[in-house]
């Protein structure tokens, strides 16, 4: 069983630079996590290229569990990247499946 972890946000910026500023904020908090998090098996992060009004930038990320999964989302470097996010995003979705 595999978990995999999707995460969208949308940004709070109102300008077309400090929304792409902000979006590789993310990418790079989040990518840096890898090879430091020692639960997350396999990590894509970037911004929607479609200009989609949707969702500004997603997450999907792979745990071998549930209990991975939450590992990850305690560790400390995990939530310091957290705290960036929350400064610039005005809505998050979340879904977790087994794959």
């Amino acid at each position: 069983m595999t978990i995999r972890h999707i995460v969208c946000w949308k940004l709070n910026a109102l300008t077309p630079r400090k929304k792409a500023d902000d979006a590789a904020g993310i990418v790079a908090g989040l990518e840096s996590l890898m090879g430091v998090v020692p639960e997350i098996r396999a990590l894509t992060v970037g911004p929607d290229v479609a200009g989609n009004e949707n969702w500004d930038v997603a997450l999907i990320a792979d745990f071998d569990d549930l209990e991975s999964l939450d590992r990850y989302q305690r560790h400390p470097e995990h939530k310091k990247v957290g705290a960036f996010i929350r400064t610039v995003v005005a809505d998050r979705l979340a879904v977790d499946l087994e794959v």
